[in-house]
């Protein structure tokens, strides 16, 4: 960056600052602690939040209720900007809403300051410098290695004076996940998360969404799956491919990128030729394709549509157990 733009943003963050100063004082403030151990004075009702993270921060936001002054997003361009996942599971995006693109990672910080937040909600993946935003607004830093992101969806909710509308949708969960041990025995069927992409097989633990409503809804999981660490992702080499199987494998495709279940189904093929032979679920017609919109998105409504495509894509349906 040339000294030019060095200055710029040095004024852009001290006028944000001083205009923040009066809102801020005129607010009724409570203390927080962050993930960094940081203790933040924040607004007990933030009225101009900028969220640091799409999918993981500005959707909840967005199903509890509350639009953000400011989002980051995937894209090149203000033209080209998008919330990820946000259209298909909120229908609120940039395009159809009074929310401010304010760049990617890192994000755009004349920009953040420009919007004059109150609040700033962040994760340690975003390379904004924290300092910076901490000039402009509180800035409360969440760490996805310290706390799962449904615990990090309930300290938004309590920041934001949500929490009745956040017992609304945990109950509605909860109802989805009772349904699915009513109709499915679940304990008896083995369901394993695999995923490809051009360079690689891998697999998490769990599989965000999808791995969360299977381990609460009570199926088991191979052995391979249960021995990632929590929260952890590993690449799986063609050799190991079959630790990985099971009575049923669910997979995902990306349609923002305009991949779907051929595309997959492509990848495993270049991968390991002939990888369909190898598996049991594939073998058998039982892998299941979903969509990562529903799968990846840290949200209530996603969660529901994939307990749903659960009960229904297995749900009083005959299939071949794989050999135990």
């Amino acid at each position: 960056m040339n000294p030019f733009s060095l200055r710029s943003l040095a004024v852009a963050a001290a006028l944000a600052a001083a205009a923040h100063l009066t809102p801020a004082m005129a607010q009724e403030m409570r203390i927080i602690t962050d993930d960094t151990g940081t203790e933040v004075s924040v607004p007990v009702r933030p009225q101009r939040i900028v969220s640091l993270h799409d999918s993981k921060l500005t959707i909840p936001l967005i199903e509890l209720g509350i639009i953000p002054v400011g989002s980051h997003g995937r894209g090149d361009s203000e033209a080209t900007a998008f919330i990820r996942s946000s259209a298909a599971v909120t229908g609120v995006d940039f395009d159809n809403s009074d929310i401010t693109w304010v760049g990617g990672k890192p994000a755009d910080i004349e920009k953040i300051a420009s919007l004059n937040p109150d609040l700033i909600l962040t994760t340690t993946w975003q390379s904004a410098d924290l300092d910076q935003l901490r000039a402009l607004a509180p800035t409360v830093v969440f760490d996805y290695t310290k706390q799962t992101e449904w615990e990090i969806y309930a300290m938004i909710a309590d920041i934001v004076g949500a929490n009745d509308k956040l017992a609304v949708m945990e109950r509605r969960y909860q109802s989805q996940i009772a349904l699915i041990r009513e109709v499915i025995d679940t304990e008896t069927i083995m369901v394993s998360t695999l995923h490809a992409q051009s360079k690689s097989f891998f697999a998490f633990n769990p599989y965000f969404n999808i791995g969360k409503v299977l381990l609460d809804a009570g199926f088991q999981r191979p052995a391979a799956i249960e021995a990632i660490p929590e929260g952890d992702r590993i690449d799986v080499s063609a050799e190991a491919l079959q630790e990985f199987d099971g009575d049923f494998i669910m997979t995902t495709y990306r349609s923002s990128r305009q991949q779907y279940p051929d595309a997959v189904t492509g990848y495993m093929e270049s991968l390991f030729p002939g990888f369909c032979v190898q598996l049991h679920a594939c073998r058998e017609g039982q892998m299941i394709y979903l969509s990562r919109a529903e799968a990846a998105a840290t949200s209530y409504y996603a969660l529901g549509a994939v307990a749903s495509s659960i009960l229904t894509s297995l749900g009083g349906r005959d299939f071949t157990a794989m050999p135990r």
